[in-house]
């Protein structure tokens, strides 16, 4: 065991016939990936919290979905002062583990068990910038992308290279699948990658 907790649930105000649309396997409004389970609750307002796991308990059955859809790679966090949030990660136990510049955006990465959380924020915070982060996206490990691109269709966007060597992504385009939250497909890690 790592010692980090793990992902063990997040909330998302969406529909459920929607996932299921996406090729998730569905019941009574959630669905597992990996070792997270994704509590579909309607509406439209996507990420609304998580559940973090410090008991390391053993994960819910993950069921094989036909969008070959095996797990959380990260969540993304916005937050309007970066640093702030690091130093509120850290003190809970979550250590930075990289940072990156993309443009006017940073971005740093701490590790759960068995996923990232990716807080994003802008390089020079506004001087009202607090501590205060809000959900904004989430990326699956997907096993088998091109099936999954052909599975879903026009849901799926252009599959392409990822930021990560040797790793392959596509956004879930929301208007055509019906869901609010920004969500990614992505291959698994490779070996000695990121």
């Amino acid at each position: 065991m790592s010692g980090r907790p793990r992902l063990r649930a997040l909330e998302l105000a969406e529909d459920p016939a929607s996932w299921a649309a996406l090729g998730f396997c569905v019941a009574d409004g959630r669905c597992v990936v990996g070792t997270t389970e994704l509590r579909l609750r309607g509406g439209g307002g996507g990420i609304t919290g998580w559940e973090l796991d410090d008991a390391g308990g053993p994960p819910p059955p993950d069921p094989t979905h036909p969008n070959r859809v095996v797990g959380v790679d990260h969540v993304v966090l916005q937050a309007a002062d970066l640093e702030a949030v690091v130093a509120g990660l850290e003190r809970n136990g979550l250590p930075c583990r990289g940072r990156r510049a993309a443009g006017d955006l940073r971005q740093a990465f701490h590790l759960l068990a068995d996923a990232l959380i990716e807080v994003v924020g802008p390089a020079q915070p506004p001087p009202d910038a607090d501590a205060s982060w809000s959900f904004w996206g989430l990326t699956l490990v997907c096993e088998d992308l091109d099936a999954a691109a052909a599975l879903l269709g026009e849901r799926l966007g252009h599959v392409k290279d990822a930021v990560q060597p040797g790793r392959r992504i596509a956004t879930v385009r929301a208007q055509e699948a019906g869901v609010h939250v920004p969500l990614a497909f992505i291959t698994p890690r490779v070996p000695g990658g990121r």
